[in-house]
């Protein structure tokens, strides 16, 4: 019964395979290289690539975003908040973004 199981499961786990590997191919960021070694994966830095600015907007206005390399964050200048990216992932949770030095001083000049 067992080897029954794996010859189904087999022909489903080759497709899969081959699945994975064309869909590394197109996603593969420009510049970067797929790596068969495990070990050579975890030495790379994982950093975020402005291209994808092109897809992302802020959760909260809907709005493009800024990459600003210095702080690794991207930026929502009209709401003046930041999203940190944290091993190249953007983290878009509001929760997690900070105000920005601008939106601070802004509130200041407000307050008599």
């Amino acid at each position: 019964m067992l080897s029954a199981t794996c010859h189904r499961l087999a022909p489903a786990l080759r497709r899969l395979r081959a699945l994975s590997a064309v869909a590394g191919r197109f996603l593969q960021v420009p510049g970067a290289r797929l790596c068969s070694d495990q070990s050579e994966r975890a030495e790379q830095p994982h950093t975020f690539h402005p291209a994808l600015l092109q897809f992302l907007v802020c959760p909260l206005s809907k709005k493009p975003l800024r990459y600003e390399a210095s702080t690794n964050e991207l930026v929502n200048e009209e709401l003046g908040i930041a999203y940190p990216i944290i091993d190249g992932i953007p983290n878009m949770i509001p929760q997690a973004a900070r105000t920005t030095r601008q939106n601070e001083k802004q509130e200041e000049a407000e307050q008599p």
